[in-house]
């Protein structure tokens, strides 16, 4: 008797590991590397800009700079309430709702819901770890320019694939639902919630790297 094929292991970020499982789809290894794929995603004017951010001098701003330690704990604090709000969205726990009388309306207006305050938190905290950047040193600038010219470039992108993800939580969903165990639902807020914890990760991704930039600038004053 044939063995089934084994589904090739996912590598990469958890959030993108966890889509490709509940999605049931293969992810083919990367056929580029990160700079040939880059260079694919940037037209003329965001190339010029971000050559234009590497190769400048950039003029340090005047000002107090803002203390790593400070910034570090806003970020703490932020992160803190996003996770806390999606672990305990009421829609994710158990006993809220019975099997039939689940709905995913509701479910995609919660995901929606999350990921425009992970959207618009990460975004403030880079402006502001950006800001201190800019006030720390001549390489530290160049950093928080190559960064902003960075986000402008990718956001687009990022902004449109992760739109995708409350229908492949739909999908997931009407998986779920149509093959009747017992207790679907409970597994399917499970699922959603890891999906969002690790949206949420992977969204401060950039936020931790300017941090620990700052960090490592200040130290070194």
């Amino acid at each position: 008797m044939a063995q089934a094929a084994l589904r090739p292991t996912v590598r990469g970020p958890t959030f993108i590991r966890l889509l490709a499982r509940l999605a049931e789809v293969d992810v083919a290894a990367p056929g580029a590397s990160l700079p040939d794929r880059l260079g694919q995603w940037l037209d003329w004017k965001h190339a010029l800009a971000l050559s234009s951010a590497l190769d400048a001098c950039p003029v340090v701003c005047g000002g107090a700079v803002t203390p790593s330690d400070e910034l570090a704990a806003g970020c703490a604090r932020a992160r803190e309430v996003l996770d806390s709000a999606i672990r305990n969205d009421p829609l994710l726990a158990a006993g809220t709702a019975t099997a039939d009388e689940a709905d995913y309306a509701a479910m995609r207006q919660s995901c929606l819901t999350h990921q425009r305050a992970m959207q618009a938190t990460t975004g403030r905290l880079r402006g502001k770890l950006r800001d201190a950047l800019a006030q720390a040193s001549t390489d530290a600038a160049r950093l928080a320019e190559v960064d902003a010219v960075m986000e402008v470039t990718l956001s687009p992108r990022e902004h449109s694939l992760l739109a995708k993800v409350p229908t492949l939580l739909e999908r997931r969903f009407e998986s779920l639902r149509s093959a009747g165990q017992t207790h679907w639902l409970d597994t399917f807020r499970r699922d959603m919630q890891s999906v969002l914890l690790a949206e949420l990760e992977l969204r401060f991704q950039p936020v931790d790297a300017l941090l620990a930039a700052l960090c490592t600038t200040q130290e070194s004053a």
